[in-house]
């Protein structure tokens, strides 16, 4: 089973059914995701109101836009995990 984004669609769904006090688990079993994915998902996307739809796509979108690339991350942890003995004398 391969990872996908949640789609605004989902996310949408996912406000209504909370605001009707559905269980995660229901939710989860719904979307044909994993219980686990809809709590992360709720608990990085809920705000000062409540999980909202648009919030959390746009906090995705963020979280998304600022990661780094993965090219990048890489080169940087070689090229630290390559000098330990220099940067534990700085």
């Amino acid at each position: 089973m391969s990872y996908t984004h949640l789609c605004p669609e989902e996310r949408y769904y996912i406000e209504i059914e909370l605001e009707k006090g559905t269980s995660q688990n229901k939710i989860a079993e719904a979307l044909e995701r994993s219980q686990s994915n809809i709590s992360r998902e709720i608990k990085r996307n809920t705000g000062q109101r409540g999980y909202r739809h648009k919030q959390a796509e746009d906090f995705a979108q963020e979280r998304h836009k600022n990661k780094p690339s993965g090219s990048r991350y890489f080169c940087e942890s070689l090229f630290w995990a390559s000098q330990p003995k220099q940067a534990a004398k700085t």
